[in-house]
């Protein structure tokens, strides 16, 4: 098999604010083809780390995308790489026509005729002025401007903020079935983990700016259990096979592992994998000594 580039690739890649380190040297390879979860709290550095791929910002060490440096390359790389961020972020003083008319000048692989026929069959007409339509209308034209946009690589940074959860889903999915191919790769960012969770191939945590899981997402499975124990007497032998984290909720007591034998948690209660959710928040957690005292 040929050695394939990765679409993204980032080696000891650091960003300063001031004194204030904010990405800590974060290594990684992004192939083709994948869908990416970049999964971090706010202010963890998901933002900053789009921002150096993107071009948009500085930063120490180096960073790849498609072969070149994006910041010295920013204008090539952007034929063949699109950046998305949150709905609300469509100029709403504009006509829909405008917007497309605006877009076709900033992008050279926008298609305005696909992006009116993805809007076939909705209300949204091309006189239409942005700040007039309705939150599910504007999701329908945000997906529309995403999907005519024929890049390598895209870019959803919090891409439903402020949608319900109905919209959300029709977004991803439809990205989904009418966007994604083998050629393609797509990176996004959320704290809303469980709406993505279906379609990620690959999964990365981000907290303080440093890189605490990178893994494919059917790995995931092999190197994460989670517990719920029987009954109380078994939370001993449960902190003794060295959990990760511990949680009491309802009334149960869960506890997460990696790398754990799943043959010595059976006796001790319900075993099965984590959800990405429970996962981010049990590594999303500050180190602490005592894991007694963290609860």
């Amino acid at each position: 098999m040929s050695h394939v580039e990765p679409i993204v690739s980032a080696r000891s890649l650091r960003k300063n604010f001031g004194r204030k380190e904010i990405l800590h040297g974060l290594d990684f390879d992004i192939p083709a083809g994948r869908i990416y979860g970049l999964i971090g709290h706010n202010g963890a550095g998901k933002t900053t780390t789009l921002n150096a791929m993107l071009g948009l910002t500085s930063y120490e060490g180096t960073i790849r995308v498609l072969g070149e440096d994006p910041f010295a390359q920013r204008a090539k790389l952007m034929e063949n790489v699109a950046f998305i961020s949150d709905v609300a972020s469509l100029p709403r003083f504009l006509r829909v026509r405008e917007l497309f008319a605006l877009l076709t000048n900033i992008h050279p692989n926008f298609s305005p005729d696909k992006a009116r026929s993805f809007l076939e069959g909705t209300d949204i007409k091309p006189e239409m002025k942005i700040k007039t339509l309705s939150k599910g209308m504007l999701a329908q034209l945000h997906l529309a401007v995403v999907m005519a946009i024929d890049a390598k690589l895209l870019v959803l940074d919090e891409p439903t903020l402020g949608l319900d959860i109905t919209y959300r889903k029709r977004f991803y999915r439809r990205l989904l079935e009418d966007y994604m191919t083998e050629e393609r790769t797509l990176i996004i960012t959320t704290h809303q983990v469980d709406e993505i969770e279906f379609m990620l191939s690959d999964i990365m945590f981000i907290r303080d700016g440093a890189l605490i899981l990178h893994m494919q997402m059917e790995t995931v499975s092999e190197k994460f259990s989670q517990l719920v124990i029987n009954s109380p007497e078994d939370a001993e032998a449960a902190r003794a096979l060295n959990p990760v984290y511990e949680e009491t909720r309802f009334g149960q007591t869960v506890f997460i592992y990696e790398g754990a034998d799943r043959t010595a948690l059976e006796p001790l209660g319900r075993v099965s994998t984590p959800t990405m959710s429970d996962l981010f928040v049990a590594l999303m957690q500050r180190p602490t000594a005592n894991p007694e005292s963290a609860r």
